[in-house]
């Protein structure tokens, strides 16, 4: 196998678009190794990865025996419980779990949550120097919003943030199987914390997703309890953890270059557009999970076999020549913006909305309140965490400028 770049790098994390370009150059589907995976093929094109995606009857989740693509055999058996979700399964089990989680969104109303949402931006954006100068927006800023509105979703205490702000840090730091396993501590942690949330909402009911679930298994009998648990397990880390890293990504290209934090701020009603191009450009989200090959196939002109595995690229369908015109340049108001970033296919993002609205609050609300913010560091300074496939900035130390 040629050279490739280290995907849990600082070299690779810093300009993702180098290493994507040396593997594009050797094809639009290339074998690498992958940390924790081990030997997989990576999708290097829009069209390739779109196409992976999409087709879910060859590109599949599992073995024909049930087991997750992305698991190893050296992985506890309390991993295997988190895995079993929506995000892991093909067709029937997707749609069964998908139209539960979906109509208990549709209960909450999403986009109805924008005022509460900015309020809450609103408040934090006012306490980010509370403990002092330099402030570290990730952890006092991009990791609160988002975890704070989870919370609140799903009806969980809101006193319990810190509890889930600690998990969600264990989880940041994965280079390979040693802390992998370290991360088991505090992941296990959390799935005994879920099971007892999930018992006390069957027994006395409540606000949020969590009851609202909770009815939705009364009603119809649709999901066991090891997958309710799953379900809230992937509604709060993946309702926050993605959103953190789009928040503190978007807010770093905004101070690198004050003149686009300017532009933005004269126009609010700029925001949208801006966001998708931060989806676009930061792509916290780098690649997908992995899927088995069901059947030889050809992809991008390679001959794939049956039993393989494959991962799509989003980060590299994200900055595709031939998808997007000048995909080097952050362009805030690119129109139109094919992002891939939500994915495609039966697992298009099911907080899509969500996340959309977060980044927005948590950007007008910050620039708002410190219209003057600035990096207390050179942005060569700034460092990215070791997780492979997740694109994050380990801190964001700023200042309120003058």
């Amino acid at each position: 196998m040629t050279s490739q770049p280290d995907f849990s790098s600082e070299v690779f994390n810093r300009d993702p678009a180098a290493g994507i370009a040396a593997l594009r150059a050797r094809g639009q589907v290339v074998e690498v190794r992958f940390p924790i995976v081990g030997r997989v093929w990576v999708t290097t094109t829009y069209e390739t990865t779109a196409a992976m995606l999409k087709d879910s009857t060859t590109f599949t989740l599992r073995k024909e025996d049930g087991e997750v693509a992305g698991l190893r055999w050296w992985m506890p058996r309390s991993i295997a419980t988190v895995a079993n979700n929506m995000l892991t399964m093909d067709e029937p089990d997707h749609t069964r779990l998908r139209s539960i989680v979906d109509e208990a969104f549709r209960r909450r109303a999403v986009l109805e949550m924008e005022p509460h949402i900015r309020a809450i931006a609103d408040r934090l954006a006012g306490e980010l120097f509370a403990a002092g100068s330099p402030a570290d927006l990730v952890q006092r800023y991009a990791r609160i919003l988002p975890v704070s509105v989870i919370c609140e979703l799903l009806g969980l205490p809101m006193a319990d943030r810190t509890k889930f702000i600690a998990w969600a840090n264990s989880m940041s730091q994965l280079r390979g199987p040693v802390s992998f396993l370290r991360m088991m501590v505090g992941l296990s942690k959390m799935r005994r914390y879920l099971e007892a949330q999930l018992r006390r909402a069957r027994e006395k009911g409540g606000e949020g997703l969590i009851a609202e679930l909770v009815q939705v298994e009364k009603e119809g009998g649709r999901i066991t309890s090891a997958e309710m648990v799953s379900m809230v397990f992937l509604l709060l880390g993946a309702g926050s953890e993605t959103t953190t890293h789009l928040i503190s990504g978007s807010v770093f290209e905004l101070l690198k270059n004050p003149a686009r934090r300017d532009w933005l701020a004269a126009d609010w009603g700029r925001v949208g557009l801006a966001i998708e191009e931060f989806l676009r450009f930061v792509s916290p989200v780098q690649f997908s999970k992995p899927r088995y090959i069901r059947r030889d196939v050809e992809l991008g002109g390679v001959h794939l076999k049956r039993g393989d595995r494959i991962m799509a690229m989003i980060a590299a369908a994200n900055i595709d020549p031939d998808a997007h015109e000048h995909p080097e340049r952050m362009e805030l108001d690119r129109k139109p913006n094919r992002h891939i970033s939500f994915g495609t296919g039966i697992h298009f993002c099911l907080g899509h909305q969500l996340a959309r609205i977060e980044a927005a609050c948590a950007l007008q609300a910050l620039f708002v309140r410190w219209p003057k913010l600035r990096l207390a560091v050179a942005p060569a300074q700034i460092r990215w965490r070791g997780r492979p496939g997740i694109r994050s900035i380990d801190k964001l130390p700023v200042v309120a400028g003058s």
